[in-house]
């Protein structure tokens, strides 16, 4: 197994204008029109995603403002149920879609925590990388038992775009209590940084356990919100 990390000691600075730019490529446009959410009509929503597959209603809401990014047809209809005070459970039909709105907390960070690496990086072809890091493509992160050989914890990135690249994180049951999953998003958040991106991360908001990594990791909570439509 080869790591591929790089130096990060001489990091060029970095500003909320690579969210920004990952926000307007993203969605289609940052920031929205008003203090409320504004919905743009992007043609991002009908093309494959990272992951191959097309998602069709995304939105990031800030405590100023936000943008809920729809397909241009049924932008129309869902600017009119948003501007009537819809609370987002109506956007699915007005987009005629089946589903549920949802609403998790979108981070990021420009300056990750100063933890250990905990992992190498890997090509996600690679045979030894476990199967549910090989959609994420490129190359992956990855902790392994050294006794074992055993796949601890792993950081996949969906790369949305030039500017912004999410984290995803799964730890096994035999690598919990090792913090394992906070060192490799700090890994893999400096890695983004370094190539230029600026890290995201995404979680429901019930989910404790990645609260804590996220803000273990240097990536807090600033009040964001990451909406969509969940598949039923």
């Amino acid at each position: 197994m080869s790591s591929r990390s790089k130096p990060h000691d001489l990091l060029p600075p970095v500003t909320d204008d690579r969210l920004a730019a990952h926000l307007h490529t993203w969605l289609g446009r940052w920031p929205g029109a008003v203090p409320g959410l504004t919905v743009v009509g992007s043609p991002r929503r009908v093309e494959p995603g990272w992951d191959g597959a097309v998602h069709p209603v995304i939105g990031v809401r800030s405590p100023n403002g936000g943008v809920l990014s729809v397909p241009p047809p049924v932008a129309a209809a869902v600017a009119a149920l948003i501007a009537a005070g819809d609370d987002g459970s109506g956007v699915p039909a007005a987009a005629g879609l089946v589903g549920r709105w949802f609403s998790g907390v979108f981070r990021w960070s420009t300056a990750p925590a100063a933890l250990p690496d905990a992992g190498d990086w890997v090509a996600a072809d690679d045979p030894a990388v476990p199967e549910w890091l090989r959609p994420f493509g490129g190359d992956v992160l990855v902790a392994v038992d050294p006794d074992t050989g055993e796949h601890l914890s792993g950081v996949g990135i969906k790369r949305h775009d030039a500017h912004g690249h999410e984290l995803a994180v799964v730890t096994i049951e035999a690598g919990r209590g090792r913090g394992l999953a906070r060192r490799l998003v700090a890994q893999a958040g400096r890695r983004v940084l370094d190539e230029g991106a600026v890290p995201t991360y995404l979680h429901a908001r019930d989910n404790l356990g990645s609260a804590t990594v996220a803000d273990a990791a240097g990536f807090a909570d600033r009040g964001w919100s990451m909406l969509g439509v969940e598949p039923s």
